[in-house]
């Protein structure tokens, strides 16, 4: 059920209507639970028992961890192995089986293991985040335990954030839940308007260069190396269109709720450095990598080298979290060995660069990093790098001027849809003028919506 399909507006219709009618808070949040794992088994009802199971350990553990702090380290580690095993079974069990064989077949030795065929649960690495937030937060004091099971499992389930982020804090969401929320405090507007802007950013943008952008990556030999360029910076756009699509959705319709989540993203792409840009970037990761994986392995409290040790492990950690291939790595690898150079200038006392010229560096940085995220093996990544950085041959297919064209206009659109602040301008409009510009962009949303539906790229995350 994807955002952007009918069958989901129906149902949120059908969610908003009964929600905003019922005059129970309790029953409110009944009724959003049950549309949670109605929402979250039309992926596969089989993964509900997943869902329900993690629900149920962290909320008892919890309990554990507060009520006997002599052995609160045992019970956070209880957390730990439930949530992360579960995680590692579904997403990693074969990747690692198979990395093993690999490395014994190097050293000349045999290995055979039965690959498990095991469907990937949508969202697991997102709410089993969420959940190990709750158990964390108690263990370091910051947080008591829930007493209610329904508004617990209501903040594991949430369906606007629930498959793909942004990631919820049980600190922030649950607070949320003890008081009844008043349609009068409602940004309907904004909501609205959100939810439009990401709408297009997914199926406009993102959804109408997919074709394209799988093309050059299934055979990158047949492109020109300024056909692989463009073909980089098109995923450079369709990944920040589609999962900041996505989350500004998600924000919309928990906003149309009453809920707050956090802002996700916040114009990465104009980014003047790396550090920049990962404050910019998926927030709602980054931070909760900060807070619970740097700042656990100790930060930077204990000299140069291992703060860098801690970013490079934060990073490559982050990097496989997305994916279980050595291409996440690498990409993970490449953006701590990034962090660690801005970090080591900043460390120099260097000067600073110009704004544009820190800008046209990130970018490019990240840009060419997208590579190794995308990429299906590391043949065809480092076939496109070495065209990316102009060192390699390539073929003599080309991908034409239009597409350099769309770039060039998409950028623009963007550097000036975020410097003049133009949602703010559009959410002070009068209620008339407000709809009549939402009007119009539906028939525009129409002619240029592609045919057929593509999963959100952070699905398979």
């Amino acid at each position: 059920m994807l955002f952007v399909e009918p069958l989901f507006l129906v149902f949120f219709a059908a969610i908003f209507i009964a929600y905003w009618s019922l005059p129970s808070l309790t029953a409110r949040k009944t009724l959003l639970l049950i549309g949670s794992y109605v929402f979250y088994g039309a992926w596969d009802w089989r993964f509900l028992g997943l869902i329900a199971f993690s629900t149920l350990v962290d909320f008892c553990i919890g309990k554990r961890i507060a009520d006997n702090t002599d052995k609160k380290k045992l019970y956070l580690i209880i957390s730990l192995v439930s949530n992360l095993g579960l995680l590692g079974i579904f997403k990693y069990f074969n990747f690692f089986a198979q990395s093993a064989v690999d490395l014994a077949h190097v050293f000349g030795a045999t290995l055979n293991y039965t690959t498990l065929n095991i469907i990937l649960p949508v969202g697991i690495s997102f709410y089993t985040f969420q959940t190990l937030s709750y158990t964390i937060d108690i263990y370091r004091g910051k947080l008591k335990p829930q007493k209610s099971l329904l508004d617990f499992s209501l903040f594991v389930a949430f369906f606007p954030q629930l498959v793909a982020g942004p990631i919820v804090r049980a600190i922030d969401f649950l607070p949320q839940l003890e008081t009844k929320r008043l349609w009068t405090n409602i940004p309907f507007k904004a909501c609205l308007l959100l939810f439009t802007i990401g709408f297009i950013k997914k199926t406009v943008i993102s959804d109408n260069l997919a074709f394209t952008i799988d093309q050059v990556f299934s055979n990158p030999d047949s492109y020109t190396t300024l056909s692989i360029i463009i073909g980089t910076l098109l995923y450079t756009v369709q990944i920040y269109c589609d999962f900041s699509g996505y989350t500004d959705m998600a924000i919309a319709v928990a906003g149309l709720l009453g809920f707050s989540l956090m802002k996700n993203f916040d114009a990465p792409y104009l980014a003047t450095s790396i550090i920049d840009f990962w404050r910019k970037w998926h927030i709602s990761l980054s931070t909760w990598l900060r807070d619970y994986l740097y700042i656990s392995l100790g930060g930077n409290r204990h000299g140069t080298i291992k703060r860098y040790r801690n970013l490079m492990l934060t990073m490559l950690l982050g990097g496989l979290w997305h994916g279980a291939a050595w291409t996440f790595v690498v990409w993970g690898i490449l953006h701590g060995l990034a962090l660690c150079i801005n970090h080591l200038w900043h460390a120099l006392k260097a000067p600073r660069l110009p704004n544009f010229l820190g800008w046209a560096i990130t970018f490019y940085l990240v840009s060419m990093a997208w590579i190794f995220f995308r990429a299906p093996d590391f043949a065809t990544a480092f076939t496109m790098a070495q065209s990316y950085m102009m060192i390699g041959t390539s073929g003599t297919q080309s991908l034409g001027a239009f597409y350099a064209f769309i770039l060039i206009g998409l950028f623009a659109t963007h550097f000036v849809w975020q410097k003049a602040n133009i949602a703010a301008r559009i959410e002070a409009l009068s209620s008339t003028k407000f709809a009549i510009i939402l009007g119009a962009t539906i028939p525009l949303i129409l002619l240029l919506h592609p045919v057929g539906y593509r999963p959100f790229i952070y699905f398979q995350f």
